[in-house]
């Protein structure tokens, strides 16, 4: 029997609209999904406007991607966020007018160009970012550090999930 982790009760014999049976599991992982998404928008809005005031929420996520992979074109950044092309065009014109990417012609195709951070917008995202990894360390500090890899081994497997 899953925990009830809100200590209201927790529900039993749902079906879906496909005519599947929700376990309290499901209900449970439904749950905690909700606040915890609710609450890393707000987190995301929030270290958004510390990398610049004008920065959407979204495209902070974008600075992450770009900082950690490096320089890619659009589509593929498109693709990795599941977005279409033109809200993937809207975010990085966006970040371009702020000077936080640029844009480079892909020396592999005259036709398409590169995104990359800027050296600007590199340390601003740099500065945000550690400090979020400090407050992660500290929110965290008296966790098993094996519960911790496990969390985002978790994590990894259901964004892979989602992702397919």
């Amino acid at each position: 029997m899953a925990a009830d982790v809100h200590g209201g009760g927790t529900e039993r014999g749902l079906v879906s609209a496909d005519g599947s049976q929700v376990t309290p599991e499901f209900l449970d992982l439904e749950r905690e999904l909700a606040v915890f998404l609710r609450r890393a928008r707000a987190n995301s809005g929030e270290m958004a406007r510390e990398v610049h005031p004008d920065l959407e929420p979204s495209a902070y996520g974008l600075l992450v991607r770009l900082e950690e992979s490096g320089q890619q074109r659009a589509t593929e950044l498109s693709a990795y966020f599941g977005v279409g092309k033109a809200t993937m065009s809207r975010q990085l014109r966006a970040l371009q007018e702020l000077g936080l990417i640029a844009r480079e012609p892909d020396p592999a195709d005259g036709r398409a160009s590169l995104v990359r951070i800027t050296d600007e917008g590199l340390d601003s995202f740099r500065r945000v970012r550690d400090a979020r990894r400090g407050r992660y360390v500290q929110k965290l500090a008296d966790w098993d550090r094996g519960e911790i890899a496990e969390l985002a081994r978790l994590l990894h497997q259901l964004n892979a999930r989602f992702a397919a």
